[in-house]
């Protein structure tokens, strides 16, 4: 089986390097770039990118214009790396496309672990095609039909969707959804949640009205 490739972008070296060694210790292939232009240019000449680490503040071209270039052409899973903790910015990464937040400083282990959450996550594709009032899911080709017109997800959201579906009719709580669709024991608040519920209903149209809040609790799918 060959092995899944991680674009490391960063322009720190120290940060590049401390990255690289835990993600090779874990077998995988790893590129860098140190600025946003060299992360646009390397990602496009391999399409082999599984997975990119990303960090925000860079020379030439910032991690959300990287974020923005990458999501116009693909659903790669990205994770962003920022000095920041405010908020606003967590928010604007969800809001472009980013499917995974971490603060720095932070620990290589609990990055690595993310990393193969989300590709385990990506990775599980089922074959069938699931079709449940007017919504047609589709794993294994990674897309969403609303009435036969094909949708825009994120990866996240994509994510939230199938969660969603496969547990119809049940009372999900935020920490249960968080814990399954986000894989790891997050530490933030529900409004990860909530802000990534509320794109993927506008893009869902009507049949967002699917997606049922449980006040105090969380949501529930019904058709």
């Amino acid at each position: 089986m060959d092995k899944l490739t991680v674009l490391v972008v960063d322009d720190e070296d120290r940060i590049r390097k401390l990255v690289r060694d835990f993600l090779v210790r874990k077998d995988f292939n790893v590129i860098e770039a140190g600025d946003g232009e060299k992360a646009v240019e390397l990602f496009f000449s391999d399409k082999k990118v599984d997975l990119v680490i990303l960090d925000v503040m860079m020379p030439k071209m910032d991690g959300w214009e990287v974020l923005k270039t990458i999501r116009e052409y693909s659903k790669v899973p990205v994770i962003m790396l920022t000095a920041r903790g405010e908020e606003r910015d967590e928010l604007k990464g969800f809001d472009i496309g980013a499917d995974e937040y971490i603060s720095k400083p932070f620990s290589p282990k609990i990055l690595v672990a993310r990393v193969d959450a989300l590709l385990r996550r990506s990775n599980q594709a089922k074959d069938e095609a699931v079709e449940i009032g007017g919504i047609t899911l589709d794993k294994s080709a990674h897309v969403v039909k609303i009435d036969g017109e094909q949708i825009d997800l994120s990866f996240k959201e994509f994510e939230l969707l199938s969660y969603f579906i496969e547990n119809k009719g049940i009372a999900l709580s935020r920490e249960k959804i968080l814990n399954n669709v986000w894989n790891y024991d997050y530490f933030g608040d529900a409004r990860t949640i909530d802000t990534h519920v509320k794109k993927l209903r506008s893009k869902m149209g009507e049949k967002g009205d699917c997606i049922k809040t449980i006040w105090g609790m969380g949501y529930k799918f019904e058709v």
